[in-house]
């Protein structure tokens, strides 16, 4: 299988003309936790959020995801095209690991409001996955498409409120799934910050899962961020636990 998507974006970001600054703002990500921000990437700028994940599912069951990858190239201060890779491998135990490509993921961010007192800054961020898109062992029968809308209110210089609302599908059946995350983030030191939160799902045809987490993130550089995160489920049929490691950089700088 050609992997498309990595290089569209690429070609995309060799033949534009971005608009070089002096005074370029840090870095900011969609990662570690499960709450996207609102803001987008610098015009004409690549952006590679890249991390590693171990989760398990259930008693027996082990997912690695080595690694995972946003790529993210804004055309302006509006509009941001996006695509998701995920290499997984899939353990339970007594079966053989398998292992594949996900689903790619191609969408896109449009910012719909800029904040105003209590309007929070809001965008809207829709994918598709592409079920041919994806090694034989993960291929889904449809395209599964997801979106949410992203809220943030700057609470101070230090400290944020942010949240989801949202819906996805899995592409094997019709329901869909409605999404919500709730986070707090402060900024410790201009370069050390942390966040918790509370996100979920809300499945049409089973039960709701709960779910909490937390983490830390560092500025090596106004153009690199490194984090680490971990989460656990609430409820039972939740993920039992996972843990996370990122690296997110942003090109030219």
């Amino acid at each position: 299988m050609k992997l498309k998507f990595p290089a569209v974006f690429t070609l995309i970001y060799l033949f534009s003309s971005p608009v070089f600054s002096q005074e370029l703002p840090n870095i900011t990500t969609d990662r570690p936790d499960q709450t996207e921000t609102p803001y987008l990437v610098v015009p004409g700028h690549l952006q590679l959020e890249n991390g590693v994940s171990y989760e398990q599912p259930g008693k027996g069951v082990h997912n690695l995801v080595l690694p995972t990858t946003l790529w993210r190239y804004a055309v302006n201060s509006n509009f941001e095209l996006r695509a998701i890779t995920e290499l997984n491998n899939l353990r339970t135990e007594g079966s053989p690991s398998v292992v594949g490509l996900l689903p790619v993921q191609a969408g896109v961010k449009i910012h719909l409001v800029e904040t105003n007192g209590w309007i929070p800054q809001t965008s809207l961020i829709a994918h598709i996955a592409l079920p041919d898109a994806a090694s034989p062992e993960f291929k889904a029968e449809n395209i599964a498409p997801n979106f949410r809308f992203t809220m943030q209110h700057d609470l101070s210089d230090r400290l944020t409120l942010s949240y989801n609302l949202g819906m996805e599908w899995n592409g094997f059946d019709a329901a869909g799934a409605g999404i919500y995350t709730l986070t707090s983030g402060y900024s410790l030191t201009d370069k050390l910050g942390m966040y918790l939160e509370l996100f979920g799902f809300l499945p049409e045809n089973s039960k709701s899962n709960h779910n909490f987490d937390g983490g830390f993130t560092y500025l090596v550089r106004r153009n690199v961020l490194v984090d680490i995160s971990a989460g656990k489920g609430l409820t039972d049929n939740a993920n039992d636990y996972y843990v996370s490691l990122g690296f997110s950089f942003r090109l030219p700088d």
